[in-house]
């Protein structure tokens, strides 16, 4: 209860008095300590004996003794059940507060002394407890249980709103603390913790470019501001979504933005077709709503419940460190060239945790994500495959910023021109009209291989040396011109030294070398032991110069 200048009621009513000063509580104690003090009165709060504001001193009630033989008093501690060692609030509060009051606030004469603050302590009860009772039963409550990370629950709160509370209230009953965001675009009221322009002012080109009136470039803008806001969160302990197939493609570009590891949750009507559009190379966890994302029902509380409640799991119970505490490796490889991989890994396996990545579009981008999450090494990228779909039109793209993530981070880099012979499409008859006359090979019943041509190679050329001329770290680029894959050897129907002599001279006339970037060309094909051996003295070279530019 807050009292005003009215000392002698707040003496009547409370049993302990907090004196506040400037807005904040400078000293707490016993309402009869201060009614028994009538110098520390006036200086706390200008009270002036003998004056006619005087307020009479009130009869302090002796405390009744309570014989030893009365009934045992059980005493309750209610405490967090995360909150040990934690700071208190008094911690971070000022030592002292200005000593103004109503007296000497508008008098230049009147003395104004810092009054120092007293850590304010419990009050402590008289009344005897009989030994029975002395153990005490301690109550533990899960509140807060994550209250350096919360759990952010984002969506469009304007149509979805009863659902994406109901996900906020499985978490809330689990202990979390959960932030909901708005990612609404109709310009509704907002119940949610962040409302959509908080949002949309993280837009690069600020709250405008989101609410522009139309409805397509509002939801794009949305997203883009969505993940600019994600970024400047410190408290993020996971996110989770539902929606349709718009309130999906609003969530998970942020969602795809985050470092791996850091739990993504989406409830989508979209999750049991093709998901790459939203997963790319993260790893969102999505979950199929089965029914809409409409309203709550028998089917809707299960799954808005189990996506809640896994969630949950991976906010409160992160996995621990792993035990073998090797640098982490990323190398790319495809199937003709296993042999090759499998031989560098081997011979790196001791000293370093190597992940391999399928070269299949999509495997580029996991492990170059892996490199933007700060979560490798370095990369020895044997398979660059997927930049002759890009170049050539096939179907494992990995997009036109293959690479790029280099010129980001200064990541130790060796690359080599595994299976850049070869454009990937699917069966025989997927094969678009135009190429029909190239020649192809049947990998298999579901994959069908067209082979570069001497253009496509000049191109890929250009490509890969502008990729290389804007890395940060250390650079080792290996051509094996005995071939660059299992079926361009002599005898093997890719087997086309003029195609593969235009890649290297390109990448050769476009490549700006230094001390720490080389471009080195052996006689071997790509899966010769002797290239291996090439690949994993090259690594060593990148790996050391990288720890001494670290050290200078």
């Amino acid at each position: 209860m807050l009292i005003e200048q009215n000392l002698g009621v707040a003496l009547d009513v409370a049993d302990a008095i907090g004196v506040m000063v400037n807005g904040r509580i400078a000293h707490q104690m016993p309402a009869a300590l201060l009614a028994a003090d009538r110098e520390l009165q006036e200086q706390l709060l200008g009270v002036r004996s003998g004056g006619h504001h005087d307020e009479a001193e009130p009869e302090v009630p002796a405390v009744a003794s309570v014989p030893s033989d009365s009934q045992p008093q059980q005493v309750y501690t209610v405490q967090r059940a995360h909150g040990q060692g934690m700071p208190s609030l008094d911690d971070p509060a000022p030592r002292t507060v200005r000593g103004f009051n109503r007296w000497n606030a508008g008098d230049s004469a009147g003395a104004v002394v810092d009054i120092a603050r007293e850590p304010v302590a419990p009050t402590v009860i008289s009344t005897p407890i009989s030994a029975a009772s002395r153990s005490s039963k301690v109550l533990e409550f899960p509140v807060a249980a994550t209250s350096g990370r919360a759990a952010y629950v984002a969506g469009t709160f304007d149509t979805k709103g009863r659902e994406l509370f109901y996900i906020r209230q499985c978490l809330e009953k689990l202990g979390l603390r959960v932030v909901t965001v708005d990612l609404s675009t109709s310009g509704r009221p907002s119940p949610a913790s962040v409302h959509p322009r908080e949002v949309a002012r993280h837009h690069p080109q600020g709250e405008a470019a989101v609410f522009s009136g139309d409805r397509g470039s509002a939801v794009t803008a949305m997203a883009q501001a969505f993940e600019h806001y994600l970024s400047t969160r410190r408290d993020l302990g996971g996110i989770i979504s539902a929606g349709g197939s718009g309130g999906t493609s609003l969530a998970t570009p942020a969602m795809r933005a985050l470092p791996i590891g850091v739990p993504k949750v989406m409830v989508s009507t979209m999750a049991s077709g093709d998901v790459r559009p939203y997963v790319g190379p993260s790893d969102i966890c999505m979950m199929y709503s089965v029914t809409d994302v409409q309203g709550i029902n028998r089917i809707s509380e299960k799954v808005l419940a189990n996506a809640a409640h896994a969630l949950a799991g991976m906010v409160m119970h992160p996995p621990t460190e792993s035990a073998a505490n090797k640098p982490a490796l990323g190398l790319t490889m495809f199937g003709v060239t296993t042999p090759c991989v499998q031989a560098v890994t081997k011979r790196l396996q001791e000293d370093f945790d190597c992940l391999v990545f399928h070269a299949t579009g999509v495997g580029g981008q996991s492990m170059e994500k892996l490199v933007e999450s700060g979560m490798l090494a370095g990369v020895i990228d044997v398979s660059t495959t997927e930049v002759a779909d890009e170049i050539g039109e096939g179907v494992l793209s990995a997009g036109p910023t293959r690479l790029d993530v280099f010129a980001r981070h200064a990541v130790p880099y060796v690359g080599s021109c595994g299976a850049l012979d070869m454009i990937n499409f699917g069966g025989w008859d997927t094969v678009p009209e135009r190429f029909k006359g190239r020649l192809l090979y049947r990998h298999n019943p579901s994959v069908t291989l067209m082979r570069t041509s001497v253009d496509d190679n000049r191109l890929m050329g250009e490509f890969i040396a502008a990729k290389l001329n804007a890395m940060q770290g250390p650079v080792r680029f290996l051509i094996p011109e005995g071939g660059f894959s299992a079926i361009d050897k002599p005898g093997q129907p890719f087997h086309d030294p003029e195609a593969d002599r235009m890649l290297s001279a390109t990448i050769e006339q476009h490549f700006r070398s230094g001390a720490e970037r080389k471009l080195v060309r052996f006689p071997h094909n790509i899966n010769d032991d002797a290239f291996a051996d090439a690949l994993v003295a090259a690594w060593h070279d990148v790996q050391y110069a990288a720890a001494g530019a670290r050290r200078a």
